[in-house]
């Protein structure tokens, strides 16, 4: 069965917009937990747009299952990582302009900060993917960089709107998790998927663990937070 790591992010967008303490992500955390996610996810971006330092530092004590901290490669965010010392850190790229991440980390560009990183992360006792799009010659510079995990980009598939189109991304994304375990790499995936979606990752195999989010805390809204990530989790088995 496929890991559910579930992503907090949007619950702290909601607090955000007052600058409110409610609604708390460290309980919508716990709760994830007790419907039966696999480990929670959160993004630090550097704009504090959502996720604060304070939230991550007072989650981390918390935890009964893993914390996946996704993060910059910037000096900031990887001193604030090593102190934290998450089970995961998730490298990605980040743009102020943008909605949500859009795109891969690109490991070839920017190859020397990315090894660096991984050193040092892995030093403090953290393990660490690599956010990045499905694409044969950044899975072999995540290789060389020294990662042993990465997790593919699966917005394309998800903004695909033509059956042409799904399909071809489904090949994509089969033929990168194909290379990717022949390279020794475990294989996560997520960013877009919902319940009408999953299933269709879900079926290519290979996958260790999807990061879903928006689409849960948005389900939440109607159902409750603990039945959103149960019926979420249920779709992965």
């Amino acid at each position: 069965m496929i890991e559910l790591g579930v992503n907090i992010d949007h619950v702290a967008t909601l607090r955000q917009q007052r600058h409110s303490v409610y609604p708390d992500p460290v309980r919508a955390a716990l709760i994830a937990e007790q419907a039966g996610a696999d480990a929670i996810t959160l993004h630090l971006r550097e704009d504090r747009r959502h996720i604060q330092d304070k939230d991550v530092y007072a989650m981390r004590p918390l935890l009964l299952t893993r914390m996946n901290l996704e993060c910059a490669i910037t000096p900031e965010m990887l001193k604030i990582a090593c102190d934290v010392k998450p089970h995961d850190v998730c490298l990605v790229p980040e743009r102020r302009e943008e909605l949500t991440t859009e795109g891969g980390l690109d490991v070839i560009k920017y190859f020397s900060q990315t090894q660096e990183a991984i050193h040092q992360l892995t030093e403090s006792g953290s393990r660490v993917s690599l956010f990045i799009d499905p694409e044969e010659n950044q899975i072999e510079a995540a290789v060389k960089a020294g990662a042993g995990i990465i997790e593919l980009h699966t917005g394309a598939y998800a903004e695909a709107v033509s059956v042409q189109a799904v399909t071809a991304e489904i090949e994509r994304l089969k033929k990168a998790i194909t290379f990717a375990l022949s390279c020794g790499l475990k294989v996560n995936a997520g960013h877009g998927l919902h319940y009408q979606n999953v299933q269709a990752i879900v079926a290519l195999g290979g996958i260790s663990e999807l990061n879903i989010g928006h689409a849960i805390v948005a389900q939440a809204v109607f159902d409750g937070l603990e039945k959103a990530v149960r019926d979420m989790k249920a779709l992965l088995a």
